[in-house]
């Protein structure tokens, strides 16, 4: 069913009809100009100063050109005639889900609209059916949304330390203090894919393989549901929903993914979805229907559980490009390109004697953190920026210097960071 406006249902609903909106044209993700085979042309697509390296351009996105262009005109056409506009893209939400389903993986129904990774994580451990005795697991590295929705839900929280030096971290010692972790009280697993502290990136197949044995023969209220914050890992790492195995994936898509800022989604298992309570009244057809005449608006949904509500539609809308735009590029290739720039900048600080790296040489997405003798992290943060390289302090208890290359990132950048730190 079409994504219904409020004035459009309300209106439906007076007359007795059911009203399909209008799907807007899909706009091309990229130009004639723009070549996604070559690295400098997609770095053309952005337009970030050149009088600095970015390595903190992931924190928040600047838009590639089809994302702003998409807004752009997604602004200029409801300035213009705003009812009339409004109309014509009844189906802009929907055209957002599909995208963001074949770049998924999974299906276009199970994606839930929000505005951020926090608003994602809120709603969804608001939300989440939680019976008495029942608690949750998460970890000691998890990020301040993850802990605070939890401690504001108000249910028992249990955490583990996954590991103690996060370079030494291994896949196997992580999956086996999350398999220890679990009781039969354990409801959530609440974990994030790749620690912002650290660069560590959890092995979340592995997690899940762990998590399904622990619910065989579980009745479904009974089940540990996987909840991931994958906000570090959308947009830069290769694996797809289906290669996960989690039952729910929340993320912004103004990170990695460098879609418009202020918008989020939360993915959800088909099967899953039933095991939450809507938090926000929807603008689904749906619920509409259970307040216009009582009607049952059935299990939850993803439609259901995206907020209703008016948003500010022209970065929503162009949401679509921005998952188009790494289509045409290519995830694999992505996270190769962002992996070589990694290992670069590995290769690079070990030959610093006064560096020492707080990531793993394992798979860490596009993270690198670490830390200088002697050196407060914000000074080196100051002091990198002071030779042109933007780097960021991490915001945790354990302050540690932390870059990030991406596809706005050269090997010229990577090179003037290292020659920045020397």
């Amino acid at each position: 069913m079409v994504e219904l406006s409020r004035r459009r249902v309300l209106t439906a609903g007076a007359a007795g009809l059911v009203v399909a909106g209008c799907t807007a044209e899909p706009t091309p993700a990229a130009r004639t100009d723009f070549d996604p085979t070559d690295w400098g042309s997609v770095r053309e697509q952005f337009p970030l100063t050149r009088d600095v390296r970015q390595f903190s351009a992931y924190v928040l996105a600047a838009h590639p050109r089809p994302v702003a262009e998409a807004i752009e005109r997604h602004r200029a056409g409801l300035d213009k005639d705003t009812h009339a506009y409004l109309d014509s893209q009844g189906g802009g939400e929907d055209a957002v889900r599909a995208a963001a389903a074949e770049y998924l993986g999974g299906r276009a129904e199970d994606v839930a609209l929000t505005d951020s990774t926090t608003m994602g994580l809120g709603l969804l451990y608001a939300g989440v059916k939680i019976a008495a005795g029942q608690d949750v697991l998460t970890t000691e590295h998890d990020f301040y949304s993850t802990h605070q929705a939890l401690r504001m839900r108000g249910v028992p929280v249990r955490r583990v330390r996954l590991y103690d030096d996060p370079a030494l971290a291994t896949a196997d010692e992580m999956v086996a203090k999350i398999k220890a972790g679990l009781t039969s009280s354990t409801r959530v697993v609440a974990v994030t894919w790749v620690h912002s502290v650290s660069g560590v990136k959890l092995p979340i197949r592995a997690i899940a393989d762990v998590v399904a044995a622990h619910n065989a023969d579980r009745a479904p209220a009974e089940r540990a549901l996987l909840c991931v914050d994958a906000v570090h890992g959308l947009g830069v790492a290769p694996e797809r929903v289906a290669d996960l195995g989690c039952d729910f994936l929340v993320s912004g898509t103004h990170k990695w993914l460098f879609g418009p800022r202020g918008t989020g989604i939360v993915w959800g298992k088909a099967e899953a979805w039933a095991q939450l309570d809507p938090v926000l009244p929807s603008f689904s057809g749906p619920a509409f229907g259970e307040w216009f005449d009582g009607r049952p608006a059935g299990p939850t949904t993803a439609a259901l559980f995206t907020p209703g509500g008016y948003h500010s539609f022209e970065h929503r809308w162009a949401v679509a490009e921005a998952f188009r735009f790494h289509l045409v590029i290519g995830r694999e290739r992505v996270a190769a390109r962002t992996r070589e720039q990694v290992e670069r900048i590995r290769a690079g600080l070990a030959g610093i004697a006064s560096v020492s790296l707080r990531t793993p040489a394992a798979d860490s997405a596009g993270l690198v953190c670490f830390d200088v003798a002697g050196e407060e992290p914000q000074a080196v943060v100051a002091r990198l920026a002071g030779h042109g390289v933007s780097a960021t302090v991490t915001p945790y208890r354990e302050r540690r210097v932390r870059v990030g290359p991406s596809i706005v990132t050269s090997d010229e950048d990577v090179d003037a960071l290292i020659a920045a730190l020397r």
